[in-house]
């Protein structure tokens, strides 16, 4: 099955909650351990699109399988082409409703992360999230590498690395809420860039 590429005209609905449900179940459920769950598609949908290259100029063939672990020979990972199809409608409408808020309310932009309720209030863990964006990195080093280096960005992409396993996420559930937080906020600042 053909890869169709990004269009970002494309009206599309966001995904329910119930279809962002059935996208988790239906990438846990994929063999082996490569594929993403639906924290980390997230941030790797949000990294394709605020990263220095635009996702014009990617193939889907070039991204897209990354999110399952890779393609095999057929429909592998999937059980059949039709479940393949399905995942490629579901991550592409989610890939739009991403993009449709960086672009319009980078604000209001809320990420798929896992919060915890506690006698202390709620705590954010990005670490799946971080994990993903990280992975949409490799598709453009030389991009990702000057934002890294950068003096501005460099230090705000820093939580961002340590939560999605660079150097370690912290231990202790409160410092792993700021570390996850502060990944989250760069977000719409790092959409906005010019």
């Amino acid at each position: 099955m053909e890869y169709p590429d990004y269009d970002p005209a494309l009206d599309t609905p966001p995904l329910a909650d119930d279809e962002l449900d059935d996208l988790d179940t239906l990438l846990r459920g994929l063999p082996g351990d490569a594929a993403m769950n639906v924290e980390a598609l997230d941030g790797y949908l949000t990294a394709l699109l605020a990263g220095p290259r635009s996702l014009r100029t990617l193939p889907a063939a070039r991204w897209m399988p990354v999110i399952w672990g890779g393609d095999g020979d057929g429909a592998v990972p999937f059980a059949s082409q039709k479940q393949k199809k399905c995942a490629i409608v579901l991550v592409l409408r989610h890939l739009h409703a991403i993009d449709r808020a960086l672009q319009g309310d980078p604000e209001a932009w809320e990420p798929v992360v896992s919060v915890a309720e506690t006698h202390e209030g709620e705590l954010v863990d990005a670490e799946d999230w971080c994990a993903g964006f990280l992975q949409a990195v490799p598709l453009d080093p030389e991009g990702w590498g000057a934002l890294f280096d950068d003096p501005v960005w460099g230090p705000a992409l820093a939580p961002v690395a340590v939560m999605g396993g660079a150097d370690g996420a912290p231990e202790d559930p409160l410092e792993r809420d700021d570390a996850s937080r502060a990944a989250l906020d760069l977000m719409p600042p790092l959409s906005q860039r010019g």
